[in-house]
């Protein structure tokens, strides 16, 4: 079916906003008279593997501080390190940065959760769109990652408060091609467990544009991949490509994009949830009872409607009272029987689908003027198409666009004490978005995996027949932000960090009831929403290395879904909210700047309960301990290691003394016979004890304890091996705490060879065969469903350069 696109007038409004304000900057500093900036202290260690944090990385606070030198916890990642240990999802990167350990949004690795909330994904340090599980991010295309924990810098805009990740795209060498003597290139064939394909190609070098110096670097990747679990697969396309032009000297263009097709499915994992399950593989198996009434293959929303699946009293506020009498007839299973489960063996129907195609478009002007100032703008312009559609009950989709523009005046000025640098940015980002889901007739557990799914489990889809929708919203939102931020830095030591945003966002929605499930009025609300954000940073540089800070930042945050959608409701409630951090921690460099460490205590808080976004914005109160170690101990040995102690805590929760969600077979303490109940979907509340604390508000699915190790070693004859150990303590399934998953210890291990032109390696993933498992979304649906994660497998490529 097809959606009404809002692409065209925006990217034509976009482009000439974007050209006008590029132009402006350029005109207004051809009076002033140039110096450049001081050039960033880089760390460069033989066979580092660009593992230690000292060179600049603007994604943090954007004035080219290094890691080491910025008063926050954050780690990057570098191309050689992603591609000596196949890095290739997000969830890979919890072994390599603290505090990334991230939940299973379905089986798909959108955005990485950052200190147990969901974070945001950066473009080169522009915002994307909201990718909570839209599609998986292809960290396999990025030349670097860098990731912060925390809300981002005021420079860069509204943010979610656990952190973000920023992807530095593989095309991005653009920015050394001018100054490469020849074109230079890749292509590289990567094979592995079931049926797994991806083939890359890149190259670039100099070029000439209109008679100026120039570099271009392009990058395309193709997968076609099986999958370990059953009915999925992967096929995608990722192609960017990345220009930068000296038009003058004092005048710079960077330009280029991304495009990624994805086609695959989300997996919700195993279904019938029960301790024995998880401990011993025992699956209680039984056909649900047929309500296809008219014998069409599917189960339509009125088939559903017309019987009751959610037991006699339909909401039960107190869920172990729930007793075999409540079940009614058509919740009860056929053919009950048990059998050991096979961990491929998952929620996945063979016509599910997740589709999406990305589209990433930019556009950087920098000016040097003769007086010191940097003016940089950037455009940025987004958008996808979504479809999401599974057997068991849920489908959505996305049509949303977003295009910024932010304009960036930097300078700064020094003594013979003090170097002071300043930057003012005024921006606009205006999102476009169109969003349907429907998930009122949501059954996990009707379908027996150990048969095909039928017209048993089998629902009408809402965006097959375009009606039937719980939300279907239209509208468009604008945000008007200004910033400004100071970094000052005495040659005794002492740097300041001070930052102030204002953002005031115009949002108009509308809720189309009469494509609604429940029908009703078609309804339009404006609002303007406003918030100020601020961060605050003290370091001190010692002679011997040490660098303590102190950091409290408070960070205003829109509040959108999955598909960068704000709802009427959500709106009428607020759909801006507000968090808070404080950290304070020690760096340090040593041994010749060979060895890194930092560590770090933070509390992070959202403050706006009326905000609550339970799928992308979790109203929580985080409080933990990072530690990161890297050292490149000889020119062959690099190692890493990592620690963090982690504590999420529900405040709505707690405020409510109660938490939501679809109740499981252990919530149900009375029933005697979980087979009575897996046909339907019994829902109600997790009460919390008289006079409960944080600790009884706990959000589960994160582990308290996750210890990091990894190594690399170069044999300097062109071998090298690698490998890398994760340790996690057990969680919970559900914020009812009544399936506990095991602790885990995940081994990853591979070796590679490397001449001038040809390398290969070959690696091997969960190298003990670990039995682990992943909560699924604990929040809502984690007494339900759990994803049980891949047993040991391997990936083998072959790359060639020229």
């Amino acid at each position: 079916m097809n959606h009404p696109l809002f692409k065209s007038s925006t990217l034509s409004n976009a482009v000439l906003l974007g050209l006008a304000m590029t132009l402006s900057p350029t005109i207004l500093a051809q009076e002033t008279a140039s110096e450049e900036t001081a050039a960033v202290e880089r760390i460069e260690v033989t066979g580092s593997l660009g593992s230690l944090p000292g060179q600049g990385v603007e994604a943090v606070f954007g004035f080219g501080k290094s890691i080491l030198e910025t008063p926050r916890s954050a780690s990057t990642i570098s191309d050689e390190m992603l591609e000596r240990f196949a890095v290739t999802d997000i969830d890979d990167l919890v072994a390599f940065s603290p505090g990334t350990f991230t939940q299973s949004f379905f089986g798909v690795a959108g955005s990485l959760d950052v200190r147990g909330t969901p974070g945001e994904t950066y473009f080169r340090g522009v915002k994307r769109l909201d990718n909570p599980g839209n599609y998986p991010t292809p960290i396999g295309a990025s030349s670097r990652i860098d990731i912060v924990r925390g809300p981002a810098s005021p420079i860069y805009g509204p943010a979610k408060i656990g952190g973000y990740l920023n992807f530095n795209p593989k095309s991005a060498r653009a920015s050394g091609g001018q100054y490469l003597e020849q074109n230079e290139g890749q292509f590289s064939y990567t094979l592995g467990s079931w049926d797994k394909s991806v083939m890359t190609a890149e190259i670039g070098g100099p070029a000439t544009l209109a008679g100026k110096e120039a570099g271009f670097y392009l990058y395309g990747e193709v997968e076609n991949s099986g999958s370990y679990y059953d009915n999925s697969g992967t096929d995608q396309t990722v192609l960017q490509g990345s220009f930068n032009v000296d038009v003058t000297d004092n005048l710079r263009f960077e330009f280029g994009g991304m495009y990624h097709d994805y086609d695959g499915n989300q997996v919700a994992g195993w279904n019938r949830l029960t301790q024995d399950l998880i401990d011993n593989g025992t699956y209680i198996t039984g056909t649900a009872k047929n309500i296809d009434a008219d014998g069409s293959g599917a189960i339509s929303h009125a088939e559903y409607g017309a019987v009751n699946l959610a037991g006699n009293s339909f909401f039960y506020p107190f869920a172990p009272g729930f007793t075999d009498d409540e079940a009614t007839d058509l919740m009860q299973l056929e053919n009950v029987g048990t059998t050991t489960l096979g961990r491929n063996q998952v929620l996945v129907a063979a016509d599910d689908v997740l589709q999406n195609t990305v589209q990433t478009l930019y556009f950087d002007a920098i000016y040097y003027s003769d007086s010191g100032w940097e003016i940089k703008n950037q455009f940025f312009y987004e958008d996808y198409e979504n479809l999401n559609e599974n057997a068991y009950g849920f489908s959505q989709f996305h049509n949303s666009s977003v295009v910024e523009n932010k304009l960036i005046f930097s300078t700064e000025y020094e003594t013979n004490s003090l170097l002071a640098q300043f930057q003012v940015s005024p921006s606009i980002r205006h999102t476009n978005f169109l969003h349907g889901d429907d998930f009122t007739y949501e059954y996990f557990n009707r379908r027996d995996l150990t048969m095909a799914s039928s017209a048993l489990d089998r629902r009408e889809m809402a965006t097959r027949i375009n009606d039937n929708y719980d939300n279907y919203d239209k509208g468009n939102y604008t945000d008007y932000g200004i910033a400004a931020l100071t970094d000052l830095t005495w040659d005794w030591g002492l740097n300041i960090v001070l930052g102030l945003r204002y953002d005031s966002i115009d949002i108009e929605t509308t809720s189309r009831g009469d494509l609604l499930l429940e029908k009703g009025d078609i309804v339009t609300l404006s609002k303007t929403e406003s918030g100020t954000s601020w961060n605050t940073s003290i370091s001190y540089k010692t002679e011997f290395g040490l660098i303590p800070y102190i950091t409290a930042a408070e960070q205003a945050t829109i509040v959108a879904g999955q598909g960068a959608e704000i709802g009427v409701g959500q709106l009428q409630d607020g759909a801006f909210d507000t968090s808070e951090l404080f950290e304070y921690g020690v760096k340090g460099s040593f041994l010749d700047d060979s060895l890194y460490f930092a560590l770090s205590v933070y509390e992070q808080k959202r403050t706006d309960f009326s905000a609550q976004a339970i799928v992308t914005n979790s109203t929580t109160q985080n409080e933990g301990v990072e530690f990161e170690l890297r050292w490149v101990a000889t020119d062959q040995l690099v190692l890493g290691a990592g620690y963090t102690h982690l504590n999420v805590y529900n405040l709505t929760a707690l405020d409510e003394g109660s938490q939501f969600g679809f109740l499981g077979a252990e919530d149900l303490t009375s029933l005697t016979d979980p087979s009575l109940i897996f046909g339907g979907n019994p829902i109600g509340l997790t009460l919390l004890p008289e006079g409960a604390t944080k600790d009884d508000a706990r959000k589960a699915g994160i582990p308290e304890n996750i210890y990091t190790l990894n190594a690399t070693y170069d044999f300097l004859n062109g071998y090298a091996a690698n490998a890398s150990i994760v340790r996690a303590d057990e969680t919970y399934s559900s914020f009812s705490q009544s399936v506990q998953l095991p602790a885990y210890t995940l081994v990853n291990a591979g070796v590679s060879y490397t001449t001038d032109t040809w390398s290969a390696s070959f690696n091997i993933k969960n190298l003990t065969d670990e039995e682990y498992y992943r909560a699924n979304f604990p929040d809502l649906f984690g007494a339900q469903i759990v994803l049980p994660e891949l047993p040991r497998h391997y990936q083998a490529s072959v790359s060639y350069k020229f």
